[in-house]
Formats: C-alpha cells, sequence, structure tokens
C-alpha cells in the first residue's frame, strides 16, 4: 500500500507519536476523542427538544448556564438511536465551527478511560467494505485486538449542516 494512502491526518496526529484521547462506547463501537477537546463529563441531564430541528442535533442542554446543542453521532454514521442507561453520559467538547468556538454535547452509552494511542497503531479507514463513510473518521487505532474509531467531527458537523460532505447515508 503506498504511503500517501496509509497516510494519517496531521491537523489530529500533527509530530507527535502519541495522542491522549478519551474513550467512550457508541452502540458497542468503541470511539475516542482528543483529551484536550473534553470540557467535562456529565451525567445525563434534562434536555430540551428544538422544533423542526434535525434528529442529529435535535436538543438543547444547560451547560453552566449556557445552552448549548446536544449532538447524536450515532445518526450521522447511521446507527439507530438507543435508550439511555445507567451508563449513559455527554462529552461536552469545544469544536470550532464557523471559526468560532463552540460548546457541544455528545451523547455517549458509555465513557471509558482517558488513555495515550500511538500514531504507529493508527490506519487510515478503509475506502471500501465500511458501513459508515470513511470521510466521517479520522484514523482507526490498534489496541488489544480492537479497533478505536476516532471520528472526524468537523466532517461530520458539516455534513449535518449541508455543507459538503452531504447528507448521511
Amino acid at each position: 500500500m503506498s504511503e500517501a494512502i496509509r497516510k494519517l491526518p496531521d491537523d489530529l496526529w500533527g509530530n507527535a507519536e502519541e495522542l491522549e484521547v478519551l474513550t467512550f462506547d457508541i452502540a458497542g463501537e468503541m470511539f475516542a476523542l482528543e483529551a484536550i477537546q473534553v470540557q467535562e463529563i456529565l451525567d445525563l441531564v434534562p434536555e430540551t427538544s428544538v422544533p423542526g430541528a434535525k434528529a442529529f442535533v435535535g436538543s438543547v442542554i444547560n451547560f453552566r448556564g449556557k445552552v448549548i446543542p446536544l449532538a447524536d453521532i450515532r445518526l450521522a454514521f447511521g446507527m439507530e438511536a438507543t435508550r439511555t442507561t445507567i451508563d449513559s453520559r455527554i462529552i461536552v467538547i469545544q469544536l470550532d465551527i464557523e471559526g468560532e468556538p463552540t460548546l457541544v454535547g455528545l451523547r455517549t452509552d458509555k465513557v471509558n478511560e482517558v488513555t495515550t494511542l500511538m500514531k504507529s497503531a493508527g490506519e487510515p479507514p478503509p475506502s471500501v467494505g465500511m458501513r459508515w463513510r470513511p470521510d466521517f473518521i479520522d484514523c482507526l487505532v490498534r489496541r488489544d485486538g480492537e479497533f478505536i474509531i476516532i471520528p472526524n467531527l468537523h466532517t461530520i458537523f458539516s455534513a449535518q449542516r449541508g455543507r459538503p460532505g452531504g447528507t448521511p447515508t
């Protein structure tokens, strides 16, 4: 496989060989976000539905006196919405959306741990055979015989806003 095809995203890893991440589960899959993005992990809090909003970001929550959107990335990946459990959590992250630092809550089934992933264990998503859009995934990292999915939240949120990247399949 050529080096150009196997290249991992520089905006994620930069020159670093390690990445500190928070791992969490959604629909039986393990995902990870760069730990520096995480503002807080919340138990479930009351949410308010937004009439006419897309299901992906169909409600808002109160986070420290600010109203922030609550996103369910499982819907972007075409997964079924699930009921919350005692392990369900909301991860509040900060994303740069349209040049503005924006707080967003992400629904999860379970938050696992903060850990370090090695760049050498990472691979770009395959272009065929995936059940999800490859551009929604920055990379897959092998750890203990399993893959941890690092989602490309910028692409996911842009696609949900009707920008380049289209509507999820």
